[in-house]
């Protein structure tokens, strides 16, 4: 029995909302004909910018889903005037398996280099799990389709490289600038019962 008491309210209640939604207007999208107008920030496949990894791992140690697979190996170079060559990483594997992924985005978060990347493109279903592993040049090849960064909000908070760059600008010149006051040393006066 329902709250107000006459039996079959409910029931009027559902076919009354049946009736309201079949009189609207039908707003179904023709998918496969019209592509879909996705909102700016979508989540559709992750895209490698090669060049910036320096292969830190730390895409690899925050994965929940232990679905990013690196390998590197540590190359010489030689730097003009250093005592002795340095050594840096190079990138030999970068695979994300998509079968496991769960486009948390903690991967795209914690990239202190901005390796990788939203890109919005979601068609890249296959027939064969297996082929939902993506190499590094899969991946980089998802980098034309990342759009560029929005636009910063006029009304909202500036940047700490802005609000850094408008105090300096703002500060007074330095000690350099400024002439140097001679500086006076106080006499202190003579001590009681000591010879001069």
């Amino acid at each position: 029995m329902s709250d107000s008491g006459v039996p079959g309210s409910g029931l009027a209640k559902g076919l009354a909302v049946t009736l309201k939604t079949m009189t609207r207007r039908s707003t179904t999208q023709q998918y496969p004909d019209v592509a879909p107008e996705l909102p700016p920030r979508s989540r559709g496949v992750i895209a490698l910018l090669a060049e910036n990894c320096t292969v830190c791992m730390l895409c690899a140690r925050e994965c929940p889903d232990w679905c990013i697979y690196i390998d590197s190996h540590k190359e010489e170079v030689a730097v003009p005037g250093a005592a002795r060559p340095r050594q840096r990483n190079v990138l030999d594997r970068f695979d994300i398996d998509f079968s496991l992924c769960m486009y948390c985005g903690i991967c795209v978060e914690v990239c202190p280099f901005d390796a990788l990347y939203w890109s919005p493109e979601f068609e890249y279903a296959e027939y064969d799990i297996r082929d939902l592993l993506h190499d590094k040049d899969h991946l980089g090849q998802w980098m034309a389709t990342v759009p560029p960064p929005p636009a910063h909000d006029p009304n909202g908070e500036p940047s700490k490289e802005e609000t850094t760059a408008a105090r300096k600008a703002a500060a007074p010149p330095g000690p350099a600038a400024r002439p140097a006051a001679p500086r006076v040393r106080p006499t202190a006066p003579p001590v009681e019962g000591s010879a001069e």
